[in-house]
């Protein structure tokens, strides 16, 4: 091809050219640009945090304890539990589902305890109550129908008011969970239970535990945590002085015939903890420590929660 023939082919090429780029916006120098490419950064999506699980409540009522005439258990409600009875009365348990029963001198030979749960449904657990052999002594002589004159009924009538009183106060102590130690140490003598019986008519039972030390002003200490509910400031006509120690949930201690209370009502106190001093105030033949035991209404034996000494 000569020179002229390649020129007139160039001119039809750039001709053509021109008009396919009729219509398009050029951005000045965006043809010496180089394209960029934007990417989008992915942010990780953290792991949710799920709660540590909580402690697994039993499907079931579960107790531990002497399940015996005076004794002690306790025990843990199923998971949902709203309510419990026992005995067909409400009684409480703790946000762990931990709670305590006893069972009275007398009880029968049964008894139930009942959850009711959030879904409608009841958990029932009989109990089988041992029954035990009390130190009875049987005396042929007739029982002494005399009542209480007025002049002590004027007397003990407030005294007892304050001891009622005191029972209806509840604390929030832990006592009642833990294995309860001796306050003192010395002979036994008198054991919860025991009874005298005149001529075929019972008469009152032993409603506690003695301990005798042989003298007066032996110290004594806390048999578990404890908040004092009664600390009398001049002796009983029966108890003599007084104190009262609440270890939560329904179960107490009271110390009868005391020389010394080194305590004061609403003192919180620790197990071991010095309380008073042994004595024989109020009605009481000789030196010795009356340690009584109640929850709510039942009275129970305290050597079930110590063991022997």
């Amino acid at each position: 091809m000569t020179f002229m023939g390649r020129l007139l082919q160039i001119g039809v090429f750039l001709s053509a050219a021109s008009i396919a780029l009729q219509g398009c916006a050029v951005v000045p120098g965006a043809e010496s640009a180089p394209a960029v490419t934007q990417q989008t950064r992915v942010q990780p999506v953290p792991e949710p945090v799920m709660p540590a699980p909580g402690p697994q409540r039993p499907a079931q009522i579960i107790l531990s304890g002497d399940a015996i005439q005076g004794g002690v258990m306790l025990g843990t409600v199923p998971g949902g539990t709203t309510s419990l009875l026992f005995g067909g009365q409400e009684i409480p348990f703790d946000d762990e589902g931990n709670f305590i029963i006893a069972f009275n001198r007398d009880a029968p030979s049964s008894a139930y305890v009942s959850a009711l749960l959030r879904d409608g449904r009841k958990v029932d657990k009989r109990i089988n109550v041992a029954p035990r052999q009390w130190n009875i002594e049987r005396v042929n002589i007739a029982r002494r129908r005399s009542g209480p004159s007025a002049a002590f009924q004027k007397i003990r009538a407030p005294e007892i008011a304050q001891i009622v009183a005191a029972r209806k106060i509840r604390s929030d102590s832990q006592g009642w969970r833990q294995k309860f130690i001796w306050p003192a140490k010395g002979r036994i003598s008198g054991r919860f239970g025991s009874q005298r019986i005149y001529r075929g008519e019972p008469g009152s039972y032993h409603s506690g535990l003695d301990i005798a030390t042989g003298e007066s002003g032996t110290p004594f200490v806390a048999p578990a945590d404890g908040v004092v509910i009664l600390a009398t400031k001049k002796p009983f006509s029966l108890e003599g002085n007084l104190l009262m120690i609440d270890h939560g949930m329904g179960l107490n201690s009271a110390f009868l015939h005391l020389s010394k209370i080194a305590v004061r009502e609403g003192d919180a106190v620790r197990q071991g903890q010095y309380l008073g001093n042994i004595g024989a105030t109020g009605r009481a033949t000789g030196p010795h420590l009356h340690w009584g035991m109640k929850w709510n209404a039942a009275r129970i034996d305290p050597i079930l929660l110590t063991g022997p000494m």
